[in-house]
């Protein structure tokens, strides 16, 4: 099967990771005013990362102090708002999202919308069964950053009957090792399960126990295995993934050589392709004389013959396998092996098709516009054009191809103030300008590199100064709406004389007769 990568990795000797240090990254408390510090680690208020949106307090009891506050956002269908985080480029990061509901909308149950990394989608949020649970929900992934920031959006899909809200957002960067089978360039993944097997507690293992604050869920004793003593002395070290080694100490296991069976992870999967990593490891006060060696099979399909679990401990990882509906692991003894199969961890994630990224000297344009501006749209932030259903208010783009270009601006009677960069002269693909009825000022710019611009409406602004005579010299403009502005001067001969050409000037100063 070509699709499925299996790896068979051995302990290592390699240095320990410390999982005392702070976690490297950004944590952010939605909806807070002040700094905090929770479980040794710095979380900072989310303004200066998020344009729009209202912050508020929950009337509840929580189990965490940053599900106190959350920032909700208008109900506003397929309008996106993102938080812009800086991060370093080329850097793989945990991101995790967690939201808590509180009844923040007055409503019994939460909504449910949609969620975005850069131009990828996501998922969609659901915390309706958590709630009512009385748990938080959090979604986590693992996204390579493209650039100097990163970008994580909430939006309203057609389910959406309340605001939608955010408790909490974090940014961890990983170490180089962890999921270095996936190709970050062209994939994201989102985390499906992770769990430490046999552990029969209550408490989630995090940080500091996890280097990385990855959330490992305890799943104890099904009906067909026990729960084992595992083994402390692992060097996790020699993992890719650096699973933690708490994980090691509590295992699932038969009580004979005889099959185990696991319906893992506990949900029912879409149809997709899914990283798979599971972690195995012997109890070493056991005699070594006695082999443990299985085969791994998933829904009847072979994962890895024949595995010798040591005192050393050992991990399978699949990085594309395709799965659908209910997942059960077989793990079938081999002949002559004396125990019975182990399980200690394991971890799935859904691999996610990257959306592709809006072509940077079109995002630089836009951010160019946005500063030199006032009251521009509250969902510029972000990536432009993708995912698709959330472009940018007023934005149209291209379909499809690797290069994603911003194709028209239509920001008509937005109450726009400032005034327009020369910098929108690098939007090359635009075909039309519609950013008439607004209150932008000051000189009219070059737009003579925009060679397929057809459209140009700057009516009923407070533009100045002449009219520049480059318009005239793009061939394919057809329409140029200029009038109730405080343009002087005369209008060029290039454009009173050019065939085709639908120009109003009227309502201004020119020292020709406006043409009607």
């Amino acid at each position: 099967m070509s699709s499925i990568f299996l790896l068979f990795v051995f302990i290592l000797s390699l240095p320990s990771v410390s999982s005392t240090q702070p976690l490297r990254g950004t944590l952010i408390d939605c909806g807070a005013v002040v700094d905090s510090i929770i479980n040794g680690n710095k979380w900072i208020p989310d303004d200066k990362y998020i344009w729009g949106g209202t912050p508020k307090i929950l009337m509840t009891a929580v189990t965490e102090p940053y599900l106190s506050t959350v920032r909700s956002f208008p109900n506003n269908l397929h309008q996106k708002f993102c938080y812009v985080v800086p991060v370093f480029r080329g850097g793989k990061y945990m991101v995790r999202t967690t939201y808590f509901y509180g009844g923040v909308n007055g409503r019994d149950s939460p909504p449910v919308f949609d969620q975005m990394v850069d131009g990828t989608f996501w998922s969609v949020v659901n915390t309706t069964d958590d709630y009512a649970s009385g748990w938080s929900s959090y979604y986590e992934g693992v996204f390579l950053a493209q650039g100097k920031t990163m970008s994580v959006c909430i939006g309203s899909n057609t389910y959406t009957e309340s605001d939608p809200f955010i408790s909490a957002l974090e940014f961890v960067l990983l170490g180089d090792s962890l999921y270095n089978s996936t190709d970050f360039g062209k994939y994201g993944l989102s985390l499906v399960a992770r769990h430490s097997f046999g552990d029969n507690g209550t408490d989630i293992l995090r940080y500091p126990g996890d280097p990385f604050d990855r959330f490992w869920e305890p799943l104890g004793d099904p009906a067909t295995t026990h729960t084992v003593a595992g083994n402390k002395n692992v060097s996790v070290s020699g993992f890719w993934n650096l699973p933690p080694q708490k994980v090691f100490e509590t295992a699932l296991a038969t009580r004979q050589a005889e099959r185990m069976e696991l319906i893992w992870p506990p949900v029912l999967l879409t149809f997709s392709r899914y990283y798979i990593a599971l972690y195995f490891a012997e109890n070493p006060d056991l005699s070594p004389e006695a082999s443990r060696v299985f085969d791994v099979d998933i829904n009847g399909v072979a994962y890895y013959k024949n595995l010798n679990v040591t005192s050393e401990g050992v991990a399978v990882l699949a990085k594309s396998w395709p799965l659908d509906g209910a997942t059960k692991i077989t793990f079938n003894p081999a002949a002559g092996s004396i125990r019975g199969p182990l399980i200690n961890g394991g971890e799935i994630f859904k691999v996610l098709d990257l959306g592709g990224r809006t072509l940077t000297r079109d995002v630089i344009a836009l951010e160019k516009l946005i500063n030199s501006t006032q009251n521009t749209p509250p969902d510029w932030k972000g990536d432009p054009c993708l995912p698709r259903q959330y472009s940018w208010t007023g934005v149209t783009c291209s379909d499809g191809g690797p290069r994603i270009r911003v194709v028209s601006l239509n920001l008509t009677n937005m109450g726009l103030s400032g005034s327009l960069p020369p910098d929108i002269s690098r939007l090359t693909a635009l075909t039309g300008i519609w950013l008439g009825n607004n209150s932008l000022s000051g000189l009219i710019p070059d737009f003579s590199s925009l060679k397929r611009l057809e459209t140009l409406h700057l009516e009923d602004n407070h533009f100045s100064g002449e009219i520049p005579s480059s318009l005239g010299n793009i061939q394919s403009l057809s329409e140029l709406f200029l009038q109730n502005n405080n343009l002087t001067g005369q209008i060029p001969s290039n454009l009173t004389t050019k065939p085709g050409l639908n120009l109003k000037t009227s309502g201004n100063h020119l020292s020709s007769l406006p043409l009607s």
